[in-house]
């Protein structure tokens, strides 16, 4: 099955926009491999216009040239990814990154570059051209370089770009395909999201498939789970407390979707250092006690874990977060976690592990100050608790009370408990 487990990984964005390097991308990719991998990360995934030889920063250059092939897909940029030279495209890094023992992924936009459309290149496998399958009118709000496809008047046109665009990923072993610019576009973009699911299904690899941005509407949530294994429950995600405040949310409504191959996906982890192509120094605004509550609630909500640091300038405390293997277990051994109150002080979070060997009980703080929150065995589900053990800190109680912790503002505590059900 493609995607049993949340898939985590390293995406190029928060640390270097549209800019990352074949270079940078190695450096990350050697970075997880050597620290990382023995944890369950495993995608290296290269994001926006790697297609396109200008780009810098994280803003994008409208209607600049892209470069492509002769059927209209898209290229690496030969400037910023060399081994692509010759028409090699990602061959290269992508078998750089397998011989590291991880998983090759690619951020693509919807639809097929307007450059294409004006061409009136053909499209392979089909008698139609760019033009005529190319919607003028459908043209992502942030980014011009792409128009949509006509998915319901032209559906043999649109489909055939779709299935040779994946059987060119195929073929250069990618492993991750991200596709920007639909998750949220319901109701008229449904039918592009089935060709884009048939066309990486029918491709002759498994890859994952993840959708964005969002939030994708939770009503379509049955055909999401049934076309994508990833889809965006948020816009962008950053550094900022109020947006991992307004996660809690999100999550809740997010988290009774989540399952093995199809994930609700609270988007990238802004730790350590990002925004790399404006300043080397710039680091995640962030608090120590605020990652740990962002950790906590990707993992126990079922979240995909992708982190956006530039990895090999982690310190000691990030490299320890994304690698406590009690916490990220449960990515891999809870099911049916939900949120089990809320006030205005605190947040509590359940979920049993699938093995019947306890449940992970995590408390949020998500007030101003230090606090503490008191948990009942009964709310739990259980008649008795036995054993509690934190997993950030790792301490162990014996109890048969209730639960007592003092946890640190927008900070988090998360036990494993075993006792009597």
């Amino acid at each position: 099955m493609i995607a049993k487990n949340p898939p985590m990984g390293w995406n190029s964005w928060d640390c270097y926009g549209s800019a990352v390097t074949e270079e940078q991308v190695k450096a990350n990719a050697d970075y997880m491999a050597a620290n990382m991998k023995q944890y369950g990360w495993e995608y290296v995934v290269v994001d926006i216009e790697w297609y396109q030889p200008t780009a810098d920063t994280h803003e994008y250059h409208p209607f600049s040239d892209l470069c492509m092939d002769k059927f209209g897909r898209l290229l690496p940029a030969v400037n910023r990814f060399p081994s692509a030279a010759d028409g090699r495209g990602f061959t290269s890094l992508a078998a750089y990154v397998h011989s590291l023992g991880l998983q090759f992924g690619i951020h693509i936009m919807r639809g097929m570059p307007r450059m294409a459309a004006h061409k009136d290149l053909p499209v392979l496998h089909s008698d139609l051209t760019a033009r005529s399958i190319a919607d003028p009118n459908s043209i992502c709000a942030w980014n011009p370089d792409m128009y949509g496809l006509k998915c319901e008047q032209v559906e043999a046109g649109a489909q055939a770009y779709y299935d040779s665009i994946f059987e060119l990923y195929a073929s250069w072993g990618v492993d991750f395909v991200k596709v920007d610019d639909i998750a949220r576009e319901y109701p008229h973009c449904r039918r592009e999201i089935e060709l884009i699911s048939k066309a990486c299904r029918n491709c002759g690899r498994d890859m994952v498939l993840s959708l964005s941005p969002g939030p994708a509407p939770l009503e379509q949530a049955e055909h999401l789970k049934l076309n994508a294994n990833m889809w965006r429950i948020t816009d962008d995600f950053w550094d900022e407390w109020s947006l991992l405040l307004a996660m809690f949310e999100r999550a809740e409504g997010g988290c009774t979707h989540a399952g093995p191959g199809h994930w609700p996906d609270a988007d990238m982890l802004p730790v350590g250092a990002l925004r790399q192509d404006y300043d080397h120094s710039n680091w995640t605004k962030f608090t120590q006690d605020e990652q740990i509550t962002m950790l906590s609630l990707w993992c126990m909500m079922r979240a995909p874990l992708i982190v956006g640091a530039n990895l090999p300038q982690n310190d000691a405390f990030t490299l320890k977060l994304l690698t406590n293997p009690d916490i990220l277990e449960i990515e891999r051994t809870a099911h049916c976690a939900h949120q089990l109150y809320r006030t205005e002080n605190e947040v509590v979070w359940i979920a049993p592990r699938k093995d019947g060997k306890g449940i992970y009980l995590a408390l949020f703080n998500i007030s101003e100050e230090d606090h503490e929150i008191v948990v009942d065995p009964d709310i739990c589900g259980m008649e008795k608790m036995q054993h509690a053990k934190e997993l950030w800190t790792q301490s162990c109680y014996e109890t048969d009370k209730k639960l007592s912790c003092i946890v640190k503002k927008h900070g988090a505590a998360v036990f494993h408990l075993t006792g009597t059900v």
